[in-house]
């Protein structure tokens, strides 16, 4: 997902934040949470976009979606409401998260099998595929896609390793059709 410079900018001063005050696990943790809940709640969203409510009402609102987060999270949270950047919400998780597996160096990824992956098997697809990419470590989401057939698709980034038997097939009905 391609993120604004603004979005950016905010994520980075967070970032900074809970690198000063130790809160990096806690704050990513507190950030897939709002996006999660902004990007599952299109109610939320409505309200927090809606141009007629008060800016004052929207902040109420807000806080009492997320009272359990940090006050760093919940005043960037705020500043983006009086600011006008609410679609930025989102984003900003977006790229906190992104600086925090830089930090950490982990990269997510997205794992395709027909069926779930057993702790092993995440295991070793972490550290094969880890190393391709030049991390010390994969967070996988396992997608479980009964149309492979077989095998694995893994998506990292823009890169997508395909050892899926459907694609082992595709790509042989291509050569023999060339």
């Amino acid at each position: 997902m391609s993120s604004s410079g603004v979005a950016k900018r905010y994520a980075s001063a967070l970032f900074q934040l809970s690198k000063e005050h130790n809160l990096l696990d806690q704050m990513e943790a507190e950030l897939r949470v709002v996006k999660e809940v902004l990007v599952d709640n299109a109610e939320l969203n409505a309200v927090l976009k809606s141009p007629k409510l008060p800016i004052e009402k929207k902040k109420e609102i807000l806080k009492n979606a997320f009272l359990q987060v940090n006050t760093y999270v919940l005043n960037t949270l705020m500043l983006l409401i009086d600011r006008h950047r609410v679609d930025e919400m989102a984003a900003v998780a977006d790229e906190f998260i992104q600086l925090a597996n830089e930090d950490r160096g982990i990269a997510e990824a997205q794992v395709y099998t027909i069926r779930p992956l057993t702790d092993e098997e995440r295991e070793a697809l972490s550290s094969t595929f880890a190393k391709k990419v030049g991390k010390t470590s994969l967070r996988i989401k396992n997608i479980v896609d009964s149309n492979l057939l077989g095998g694995v698709k893994v998506r990292i980034g823009n890169r997508i390793f395909d050892g899926s038997l459907s694609g082992k097939l595709e790509r042989l009905e291509r050569t023999l059709l060339s």
